[in-house]
């Protein structure tokens, strides 16, 4: 059994003889006279003994002094917890713990200090104000500050410092971060959080299981975004959140209230990515918040109103919290919240349904595939999708714009801006297996790919008043598409569409290049494979002045265009279909431009199986891996021994709520049917068959394995997990270990490989 050190902020009690003993809140009866002392009051008196001797094994100096908390008592051994100070500051690292039995008898101790304190100065160059300062640095926004603490920092060799606790918004969220700053030379010797958030499981009607950020409290999961301001799901019978003890939330049942919630969820965070992935939108309402989310609405139907969004049900009784339903209400508050307001003249229900397909498109959902339908799923009133992006009336809405469209109802009136954006996004004839779409004007489309089509939308958006409609948001698309795109191949392809849905040219059009001819040849579509260089292509032009200059975008990365030549060339980096758009610009004035697109396929790679973790036996520190602090960098003598070597991972330990995670990245070459091997040693202080701490390890989020302190053994246990399924694909292993607030468990990893 070992514990872990933990944070001193400060000490208290009453010192007796060297122990100060920390009072209790509550007077305790008294014993009967001559009754036998208790097994935690023969703890305490044997540990005051013992720590007033001061042993080697506390690294005790003449000026410490200790304060003694709480005994706890466990499976009948009994530990007494130690804080300590020097000179009477507080000791960062000086906590240690003995443990004895019911006879009173010390057992063991476990110190995290392993040298003596013996500084020459107590008397800081750094002032206060600057360590605050330092402290505020450690995170993205501060709320508030504690005042700094000098202290002495004993994890290695002794330094004054300062610690205080900066409360605000770090890079997962809302945190409390305690940071200890070098009192001499500035540096920030250790930052803490205090606040943990979640990755919670979702088991989905529409999206299958996925994971949620959740926010955690105690020994209590909710439903709310730990980043997000405002953003929860609630149940909308009384607008609570939903919460519970395991961060698993729903069960698959589309008529289960937390189900919806789990559905719900999910696609606002996915549409909260794909916002600053695609667009560098700061979430739906663009200073890093939503709305709350409410399950529950008693109607087939789903809304949004400035201050939630409502998902209602549909005639079966099941919640409708797919992710273009989500999306799209919550596309209609990123309508709300950029210049105008809400689009009118009968646009915002095609402008929302861009946001709800966009949100799709970035997921990429295996079970929820990707696609121009809306609500097809959900199944709103038994027929299907209610909309349909690549051909509207194959549902009764107009393909084609016309003068009785600002006056239709106004989901109906979606019809135009809807075949718009799937023809801006795929054109007429996708090679991407989405269907082909006719044009009202007979022309043929070529399409710029669903993130392309979006960024246009969004930059009109931020053109929009209030005075809105489908002949503004031609003008704004194009001016957005020429901005976005100096050499017009964004433009060309937005008129395109416009003109293919006979909305019509308008006076504030703007023009992009001239009008004279330059053709761009089309060398079809290519695929490569990761890790191995393509056969290099041309793209040819002709007309025009030459000579050219070529640009692409969508390329894979890895692949680049010659801008004089238009050779493509390049050893693809990462798997996957690319949407690839080339723009020809000439040498006249006005400048002549051409464009043309096709896709890119890339597969895995391949590659020589054998092991691919990198610094498996931790003993080049920190190399090839991500940790939490105080998880790399352990050697034999801290209180664990290695499996091999001299170094291991130590996760948790603590014997308090905490959390800690390992995590590396590798690469599995196609065909390869990997094993992953690691040795794990599991030892603590719980008792029985209850699971209170945990490590689970995951694949790319998928969880492969999960390990208890119920497992707890002598020894390390060899472990085993296949990594077939990731084969040709970039994997990110991660071990992620949580401890309840009392008794330590101590995971230990050691040897880590694949085969």
């Amino acid at each position: 059994m070992s514990l872990r050190r933990v944070v001193v902020m400060a000490s208290a009690g009453v010192l007796v003889a060297g122990v100060a003993a920390v009072a209790a809140s509550t007077a305790e009866a008294q014993p009967a006279p001559n009754a036998a002392p208790s097994a935690q009051s023969l703890a305490a008196t044997a540990a005051t003994s013992f720590v007033a001797a001061k042993p080697a094994a506390l690294h005790a100096s003449a000026s410490d002094k200790f304060v003694q908390h709480s005994v706890v008592t466990s499976g009948g051994l009994q530990y007494v917890p130690f804080d300590r100070t020097y000179k009477n500051l507080p000791v960062v690292g000086g906590d240690f713990v003995v443990v004895s039995n019911s006879a009173g008898q010390v057992m063991d101790t476990s110190v995290a200090q392993d040298k003596t304190i013996n500084l020459a100065s107590l008397t800081p160059k750094l002032s206060a104000a600057q360590a605050e300062a330092t402290a505020r640095k450690q995170l993205k926004s501060v709320t508030s500050a504690t005042a700094p603490q000098l202290v002495v920092y004993a994890h290695g060799t002794a330094k004054l410092a300062y610690q205080t606790v900066v409360t605000g918004t770090g890079t997962e969220g809302y945190s409390k971060l305690a940071v200890t700053v070098d009192a001499t030379t500035g540096k920030v010797l250790e930052s803490r959080e205090r606040v943990m958030h979640e990755l919670g499981t979702g088991n989905t009607a529409w999206a299958g299981t996925v994971q949620l950020d959740t926010t955690h409290s105690g020994s209590t999961y909710s439903m709310k975004d730990p980043v997000e301001t405002n953003l929860s799901c609630q149940d909308a019978a009384n607008n609570t959140t939903f919460s519970g003890p395991d961060n698993v939330w729903g069960n698959g049942t589309a008529s289960n209230k937390e189900t919806g919630c789990a559905d719900a969820l999910y696609a606002s965070q996915t549409e909260t990515k794909m916002l600053s992935a695609w667009v560098g939108r700061n979430a739906p309402n663009g200073s890093g918040g939503a709305w709350p989310i409410r399950v529950g609405l008693q109607d087939l139907n789903a809304y949004y109103d400035g201050s939630q969004v409502q998902i209602g049900h549909n005639q079966g009784g099941g919640w409708i919290g797919s992710m273009d339903v989500v999306g799209h209400e919550q596309g209609h508050g990123i309508d709300d919240t950029t210049p105008g307001g809400i689009s009118g003249g009968n646009t915002q229900e095609f402008v929302a349904d861009t946001w709800g397909a966009a949100t799709e498109w970035y997921a990429n959902n295996s079970v929820d595939h990707p696609d121009f339908l809306v609500g097809e799923q959900v199944n709103l009133v038994g027929s299907g999708p209610i909309r349909n992006m690549y051909n509207p009336s194959a549902l009764g809405d107009d393909n084609c714009y016309s003068s009785s469209i600002p006056n239709e109802e106004v989901h109906a009136a979606a019809g135009p801006g809807n075949h718009w954006f799937y023809l801006l996004a795929e054109g007429t004839n996708p090679t991407n297996g989405q269907p082909t779409s006719t044009t009202c004007n007979s022309s043929t489309v070529t399409g710029v790919g669903i993130q392309n089509a979006i960024k246009i939308m969004y930059n009109a958006m931020l053109m929009k008043t209030s005075s809105s409609s489908y002949l503004k948001y031609r003008t704004w698309t194009l001016t957005a598409a020429k901005n976005l795109d100096s050499t017009c191949g964004l433009f060309n392809a937005t008129k395109a569409a416009w003109n293919a849905v006979s909305v019509p040219a308008q006076t504030a059009d703007p023009t992009c290049g001239s009008t004279g001819t330059l053709t761009v040849g089309n060398p079809g579509n290519k695929t490569g494979t990761v890790g191995t260089a393509i056969t290099p292509f041309t793209i040819t032009a002709s007309g025009g002045t030459s000579p050219y200059h070529f640009s692409a975008t969508g390329l894979p990365a890895g692949v680049t265009i010659n801008a004089t030549s238009g050779q493509v060339s390049g050893t693809p980096t990462s798997g996957g279909t690319y949407n690839v758009t080339v723009n020809v610009t000439d040498s006249s004035s006005p400048v002549k431009s051409g464009s043309t697109s096709f896709t890119f396929t890339v597969s895995g790679g391949g590659g020589t199986c054998g092991n691919k973790i990198t610094n498996g036996g931790f003993e080049s520190g920190s190399t090839g891996w991500t940790a939490t602090s105080g998880v790399l960098g352990n050697a034999n003598g801290s209180g664990e021994t290695s499996h091999g070597g001299s170094y291991f991972a130590w996760l948790d330990g603590y014997g308090t709520t905490h959390t800690d995670t390992l995590q590396q990245v590798i690469s599995i070459p196609a065909g390869c049917s990997s094993t992953l091997s690691y040795y794990l040693h599991i030892d603590t202080s719980e008792s029985g068959s209850t699971a209170y701490d945990k490590i689970t390890l995951t694949a790319n989020g998928t969880t492969l394995a999960t390990f208890t302190n119920v497992n707890a053994a002598s020894g390390y246990t060899l472990r085993t997990s296949s990594l077939a399924a990731y084969a040709g694909q970039s994997v990110t292993l991660k071990w992620t270990a949580t401890e309840d607030s009392s008794l330590q468990t101590s995971f230990v990893i050691d040897d880590v490989s694949t085969s």
